[in-house]
């Protein structure tokens, strides 16, 4: 009630600041954070989901239609949040029983049609922020997804496939109750070449590397990890390292309020200073998350600070190489997420980071 209480609040604020009779909140991401982790999502890969919340001054309801509105208040609602719904076949009801409370005026969505107006942008800087009630949830979500990763490379075979791995996490995530918005294989063959390698036929190999974007209650669980069915080689280590530094650099920089253009570029230097300039061309290097797996992608010229008790995954590669844990960042300093105590581990500036796991 609280987390409901102080996004309402936000959420009226900016109708007032903005001069706005309504707000529509459309997507997947919105829908879960104004109803503190509901979800709206059926179809996986659609953005928009089946129903969409309401803020008006005085009221603040979700709208669904007839086949979603018994499930939707049952399971994903919080309470103080009344539920609309209308018959399927009929939208045009919708429509009308929204206008009867926006009288005309200026309305705002996150998906907008038509007429209406996209978010003011402090609104969308705000969900950056997260709520204590956020970061607890956050924090199961991380360890749930980091154990899942965990018991899947610990099973994998060199024979398996690359479509055998990405099953076996799927279903490894889904018994957790987490979606897996985005699982990636790297093997043997394909790892050095592909920043982005989505599951092949091709079998493993002597190693490889298993990405996940796990998402619960809204929230994206970002983390990679590598395994090596053999002893990884000197001039591989070398590599494995010099990824870390680049990702030491980029988290000693972390604080609220530090610009992201800024970070990227402390990581362009560590690129050039471990011996591999200009390797940021080949791979974006991350940036905050939160209700999606990136909120932002950190650029040369963006701007905008990192929030106060907001999330970030960087996520610093070279070829055959790669780092990446969901941290939030606070004052006190960076919380990471994504841990799992039976992955190896290993000491880089002080922090313990994952190591390959080799089997």
């Amino acid at each position: 009630m609280q987390e409901l209480a102080a996004k309402l609040t936000i959420l009226r604020t900016t109708l007032e600041s903005a001069g706005l009779a309504a707000i529509r909140l459309r997507g997947v991401d919105w829908f879960a954070w104004a109803t503190a982790g509901g979800s709206s999502a059926v179809l996986t890969t659609s953005e928009r989901g089946v129903a969409e919340v309401l803020v008006t001054a005085d009221e603040a309801l979700v709208v669904c239609d007839a086949i979603e509105a018994d499930r939707i208040a049952a399971e994903e609602l919080p309470p103080g949040l009344r539920l609309w719904s209308y018959p399927w076949a009929a939208p045009s009801l919708r429509e009308a029983f929204i206008a009867g409370h926006t009288a005309a005026g200026a309305v705002a969505s996150d998906r907008p049609e038509p007429g209406e107006r996209p978010l003011p942008p402090a609104l969308t800087a705000a969900r950056w922020s997260l709520h204590p009630a956020e970061v607890e949830r956050y924090r199961e979500l991380g360890r749930d997804a980091a154990a899942a990763m965990t018991a899947v490379l610990h099973a994998a075979s060199p024979t398996w496939t690359g479509h055998q791995l990405a099953g076996a996490s799927a279903g490894a995530l889904w018994t957790r109750g987490i979606t897996p918005a985005l699982v990636l294989v790297g093997d043997a063959r394909r790892l050095p070449l592909h920043r982005h390698p989505t599951p092949s036929r091709d079998a493993l190999g002597d190693r490889a590397m298993l990405v996940f974007c796990a998402r619960r209650h809204g929230l994206y669980a970002n983390l990679t990890r590598i395994v090596y069915f053999r002893p990884p080689t000197p001039a591989e280590r070398d590599v494995l390292d010099a990824v870390a530094e680049v990702e030491a650099d980029a988290l000693d920089a972390c604080r609220p309020g530090t610009a992201l253009a800024g970070i990227f570029a402390v990581m362009v230097a560590s690129y050039a200073r471990t011996g591999h300039p200009g390797a940021e061309a080949f791979h974006h290097q991350g940036g905050p998350c939160g209700y999606l797996a990136r909120e932002a992608i950190a650029t040369p010229d963006l701007a905008a600070p990192l929030a106060p008790n907001g999330a970030v995954a960087w996520n610093p590669s070279l070829p055959g190489a790669k780092i990446e844990d969901t941290i939030v960042v606070g004052d006190s300093g960076l919380e990471i997420l994504t841990v799992d105590p039976a992955w190896p581990m290993r000491q880089v500036r002080g922090r313990a980071r994952p190591d390959v796991l080799v089997r």
